[in-house]
């Protein structure tokens, strides 16, 4: 019975190889003269896919809340054009604010006449929150959520038609680890981005029919001026870089493993160290553990 139950366990494992083997050699969906859409172009991780997804030869539509800074990255890209042997686009730019849902409408019109068509979208734009519950008045965990909850769905919803009557499109999301596991003194954030896993997993499951993808990454810290840029709980700015976020992923590497889920077509990317990915799996599989150790960490931090 042992080595029955051995032998079946290799043979699924086996079979996984083998799967994922002939998943790395199919061919991985186009992006050279794909019109792809980023939100939050301007700086970060967001102007870092530009760079990429240019040099990929992607027809790129840059969005973000300054339109002089969204200028920056175009003329830095057309620089860069210079020695590219692939065939590159000048950028377009729409110029709008996530958080002012009635801009919405108007911006996916404004991207919608840029090429005609929107191949990749990428909701990338957002804020990120340091606080404690206590002291964070409700309006901060509101303002959290319409920038990186309800203004993303809101432009996804609003190019999605266009994508189901072509029955071809693919929407990403930047979501973050914290979409899977929550963490002391980030609670606007965190509660931002289980929505943001919730809805595109129900997204998913929903336009898979209609050719349309959906692709959640959640990146563990990227080394960006995210915690510096972070609102506390009056609305003020945070203004510190955290010591896990100068630690954190550099966000070329971060870009290029989106342009690689893009071509492959994944659905889930889960992109942290051991120790992240692993707490991960213990709140699942752990929970009890796993809210000792958060509560450790609280106490540790005694964040004001």
């Amino acid at each position: 019975m042992g080595g029955g139950t051995l032998s079946l366990v290799l043979g699924g494992l086996g079979v996984l190889l083998l799967y994922r083997v002939l998943r790395r050699l199919r061919p991985g969906a186009r992006v050279q003269d794909s019109v792809v859409v980023i939100t939050g172009a301007s700086s970060g991780l967001g102007k870092e896919c530009a760079r990429v997804f240019h040099a990929a030869g992607a027809r790129l539509v840059l969005c973000g809340r300054h339109a002089g800074r969204l200028q920056d990255v175009v003329q830095e890209l057309s620089q860069a054009s210079a020695q590219s042997q692939t065939q590159t686009y000048t950028p377009s730019t729409v110029t709008f604010d996530l958080a002012e849902e009635e801009s919405l409408d108007r911006a996916a019109e404004e991207i919608l006449q840029c090429y005609g068509q929107v191949d990749i979208l990428i909701n990338n734009a957002g804020i990120s929150y340091r606080g404690n519950i206590l002291d964070t008045a409700l309006s901060v965990q509101r303002a959290v959520m319409d920038t990186n909850y309800f203004g993303p769905i809101a432009l996804t919803q609003a190019l999605l038609p266009s994508m189901v009557r072509r029955r071809s499109g693919h929407i990403v999301a930047i979501s973050s680890i914290q979409g899977k596991i929550a963490l002391p003194y980030r609670s606007a954030y965190g509660a931002s981005k289980h929505a943001t896993q919730a809805y595109f997993d129900c997204l998913r499951a929903e336009v898979e029919r209609h050719g349309v993808g959906v692709t959640v990454i959640s990146p563990g810290y990227i080394r960006t001026n995210l915690s510096l840029n972070a609102v506390t709980g009056d609305g003020s700015k945070y203004g510190v870089l955290d010591k896990t976020t100068a630690m954190g992923r550099d966000p070329r590497d971060v870009a290029k493993a989106v342009l690689e889920a893009v071509r492959r077509r994944r659905k889930d990317v889960l992109l942290a160290g051991p120790l992240p990915a692993l707490a991960v799996y213990l709140r699942h599989l752990c929970p009890a553990l796993f809210f000792k150790v958060m509560s450790l960490r609280a106490r540790k931090e005694q964040r004001p």
